[in-house]
């Protein structure tokens, strides 16, 4: 019988370049800890955080995909690159025996920060009074 904490991941993103925060790992951190599917989340530094979550529920994969795209500069550095196609790897064979599939095929930040898009106003961001916006 599978117990649930050999579900459980514990693995670390790096971020790397030019972004509007200097400090992208606390960023992160703030969008990642409202989302369901990640347990928790702790900043090693301005760079690095380290991500608690269900491979059942996500897979790092999801989740780099999402931060990138909501903006954030992922390192890509060879040791980097190494390390994510082996959690790729290995979490996707996990996941294929267990029957479940990918949950991201595109579109990947809205499936995971789902609570967090249901809590920002979303559509015309014109603050200008309606009569005004449909002037001719």
């Amino acid at each position: 019988m599978e117990s649930a904490e050999e579900f459980i991941r514990h693995r670390e993103l790096a971020f790397r370049g030019p972004h509007r925060d200097n400090d992208q790992a606390r960023a992160a951190c703030l969008l990642l800890s409202d989302t369901d599917a990640v347990q928790e989340v702790r900043v090693l530094g301005p760079n690095r955080l380290v991500v608690t979550y269900d491979l059942r529920q996500v897979t790092y994969a999801e989740l780099e995909s999402a931060l990138t795209e909501m903006g954030f500069h992922l390192d890509n550095s060879l040791v980097i690159k190494i390390k994510r196609a082996l959690y790729n790897y290995s979490e996707d064979t996990i996941r294929a025996n267990l029957g479940i599939p990918s949950q991201c095929f595109g579109n990947c930040a809205r499936k995971i920060f789902i609570n967090h898009y249901r809590q920002h106003e979303h559509g015309c961001r014109d603050h200008r009074p309606r009569h005004w916006r449909e002037y001719l």
